[in-house]
């Protein structure tokens, strides 16, 4: 039985396996309660299990359930943090954060079973792309405690870890009365058994969902060959007008921080970044390929003037629906916006809140200002994206913003 004002207070028990964006979701929605004017704080068992258990925490054998010895001291850094959070609600805390993998369903039990003072929601986030698990793996690596490893046994031990894990993990649903199951790469809630009666659940699942933006910058390419001729797709590299347009973009970008930079695969996008990067030695750079150009299919290489001459059927037919048309062998908007979703769903995952930007083409960053200015499907290619602007983008649920820099200005 909870006490009269148990709805008044909460703990979030955070579940899920090791690189799944726990965490991150957990710092999300503490800042969102901070912002409501709720109090609210995380209790990470990782922090202090690296504080209690040292150097031998690191090793993968320490997650082996059948290390008794690891299983015991994991179990006395969980009540620890229980104990911490109850404290916290005890006093002027109003929501409690448990972030941990809480992989087990006994692990849960015992959380329901020792915070009964106030209501616990468990958070089970899910990130089933290979590509971002890959990656949340290798920065993994690169934490304090591996270094004293290379690259390779740091990378070996925590896929142990995981592995360790995913032995006892399974999904809330059964034994929880409050839940949440979210795919934390697509922010969608998947399954919930919903805790209606707290005031803090809508917030915390406008949080899960909502595509959580802080310091994104877009940025076009620099001129190129075939922009001063008139022609689309290829894979030119910059003009001396687009180099220019590119050391522009770094001096107004001078001062910002930026922890990653994505771009395309093509040559343009990455030289443009390049001219961002060269100064800011920690800055990540990754290629994705959702953020290619749109393919102009048996049209690559070709002016506009030539295909209105050549092929004035493919002109008619894009003129009447641009949004919906496909090059022949190639793509549409329509097309070019799912993939390009999927690219920064993964962009934004990887980045973790920190500073980030894509360099991008046009067609490409017409669609990510589309998704943050809420903009009709059918005026998406008409939006005005200058090679010597850039845009800066937040989206959080308190806090949206679009605005277009010169970098001249």
């Amino acid at each position: 039985h909870f006490r009269e004002d148990s709805m008044q207070k909460l703990y979030v028990a955070m579940v899920g396996l090791p690189a799944s964006g726990k965490s991150t979701l957990a710092g999300r929605i503490r800042e969102a309660l901070l912002g409501e004017g709720i109090n609210a704080e995380i209790f990470n068992n990782g922090e202090l299990r690296r504080k209690l258990a040292g150097p031998r925490s690191t090793e993968a054998s320490f997650y082996s359930p059948q290390n008794e010895e690891g299983r015991e001291m994991r179990q006395k850094i969980a009540l620890a943090n229980m104990e911490a959070a109850r404290q916290f609600l005890a006093g002027d805390g109003t929501v409690a954060i448990l972030d941990a993998t809480n992989a087990s369903r006994r692990r849960r039990r015992l959380i329901q079973a020792t915070l009964t003072d106030y209501p616990v929601l468990f958070i089970d986030c899910v990130n089933e792309d290979p590509v971002l698990r890959e990656a949340c793996i290798m920065r993994k690596t690169e934490l304090p405690e591996y270094r004293g490893y290379t690259t390779q046994a740091a990378r070996d031990s925590f896929v142990a870890r995981i592995h360790y894990y995913e032995s006892i993990y399974s999904h809330v649903g059964e034994d929880e009365k409050y839940w949440l199951l979210v795919d934390t790469m697509a922010n969608r809630i998947v399954g919930e058994s919903a805790l209606e009666s707290s005031p803090y659940y809508p917030a915390i699942r406008e949080v899960v969902v909502c595509t959580w933006v802080k310091n994104l910058y877009l940025i076009r390419h620099g001129k190129t060959e075939y922009n001063e001729e008139g022609r689309i797709g290829g894979d030119p590299m910059l003009v001396e007008a687009g180099r220019l347009q590119a050391a522009a973009m770094a001096r107004a970008m001078e001062g910002r921080v930026i922890k990653y930079i994505f771009t395309s695969t093509r040559r343009r996008s990455l030289e443009t970044a390049s001219y961002l990067s060269r100064d800011r030695p920690g800055c990540q750079v990754m290629q994705f390929s959702e953020f290619d150009e749109i393919s102009s299919g048996d049209c690559e290489g070709m002016s506009y003037t030539e295909i209105r001459r050549k092929m004035p059927e493919i002109t008619r037919a894009r003129n009447a629906d641009k949004f919906n048309y496909c090059y022949p062998n190639g793509e549409s908007y329509a097309m070019l916006m799912q993939r390009v979703q999927r690219g920064l769903r993964r962009a934004l995952f990887l980045a973790g809140g920190a500073p980030l930007a894509i360099v991008g083409h046009q067609a490409i960053n017409r669609i990510l200002i589309s998704m943050f200015k809420r903009q009709r499907t059918e005026d998406i290619p008409y939006i005005f994206v200058p090679q010597d602007h850039f845009y800066y983008i937040e989206n959080t649920p308190r806090h949206r913003l679009i605005e277009r820099i010169p970098y001249d200005d």
